[in-house]
């Protein structure tokens, strides 16, 4: 058995790579996917789930799917960024129908759930908005101590936001949630703009996709021309960022940082122009990184390899 782990998402595009390279990961039993959450992020909290119902049935795996939150802890979710991800979140491409539903329970009762079934054991992945992580901590306030790891695609510690000048879009759309979570004491590891920005998906990897005779991976091919589109103006080609994929290719270990500091991080949960922003104390790293003694957040900055060769490699095993 691979080591157990829930996965927290908005699917979402880059949700789905990340999905395939976790579902990859738990075929190969590297880890155990018990069960998957979704929130309103990219889209609301139920087309997620149906999203990632209909992504794990094309790939032949299956786990237990939650609806989560549908709205931010103080405000109304905002109707998500179709121009981005699609309508459906997915590219507006129309995936088969899963014969799968989700479960009764909440995200935040499954994941308090599996932390007393796998207690001091059980690894989180979230790569949406963190609003079901803070309603499990306010359901089970003793829910860090049976956290092994919690590692989170959010934030931007040096470089801009992707939504305002400072803040990442998971962090900003519940920046309640996520200083909640940032604040409790389990470990954490914070995969940020920095980071995810620097490796990108192109065109021969999506032709790999599209021609590759798998489903699952002909699927994703397909959803990712819009969100192709999208980057043209950041990248100047067609090609995507690695938001999601990287923190899930960083939990299972198929890539691993080299420069990531244990440093303080606090979210700005203010209604100012800093709202979202995780302000991480990188002071005193100039010859090299360093811990702070006691910081229980370690924020990547740096890989040891690119993620798209391994990516693509990873999602065909399906």
């Amino acid at each position: 058995m691979g080591r157990p782990l829930y996965f927290d998402c908005d699917t979402g595009i880059d949700d789905a790579l990340a999905l395939g390279y976790l579902l990859a990961s738990d075929a190969a039993g590297e880890i155990e996917l018990l069960g998957v959450g979704t929130v309103s992020g990219n889209v609301d909290a139920t087309t997620a789930a149906r999203n990632t119902l209909d992504l794990m049935a094309l790939a032949g795996r299956g786990a237990p799917v939650a609806i989560g939150a549908q709205h931010p802890l103080a405000r109304p979710f905002e109707g998500g960024v179709p121009h981005i991800h699609g309508r459906n979140g997915v590219g507006n491409v129309e995936l088969p129908r899963a014969a799968a539903e989700p479960v009764d329970e909440s995200a935040a009762e499954l994941l308090v759930w599996l932390s007393h079934e796998y207690a001091g054991a059980l690894e989180i992945v979230a790569v949406g908005p963190l609003t079901n992580l803070a309603l499990a901590l306010q359901l089970d306030p003793t829910l860090p101590s049976r956290v092994a790891v919690v590692t989170i695609m959010g934030g931007a510690a040096i470089v801009p936001g992707n939504v305002t000048p400072v803040a990442e879009a998971n962090i900003h759309n519940d920046a309640d949630a996520a200083a909640a979570v940032l604040e409790a004491d389990w470990p954490i590891v914070l995969v940020p703009l920095d980071v995810t920005l620097e490796h990108q998906l192109d065109e021969d990897h999506r032709v790999r996709l599209l021609e590759s005779g798998r489903p699952f991976a002909e699927a994703l091919g397909r959803i990712l021309d819009l969100y192709f589109g999208f980057y043209v103006d950041l990248y100047g080609h067609r090609a995507c960022a690695l938001h999601d994929p990287l923190a899930a290719a960083l939990a299972v270990g198929g890539i691993r940082a080299s420069i990531a500091p244990a440093i303080p991080v606090v979210v700005d949960a203010t209604d100012g122009p800093g709202r979202g922003q995780t302000i991480c104390d990188l002071r005193g790293q100039r010859i090299g990184p360093r811990d702070h003694p006691g910081a229980h957040v370690r924020v990547v900055l740096r890989t040891d390899s690119q993620l798209g060769d391994h990516l693509v490699d990873t999602v065909l095993t399906l």
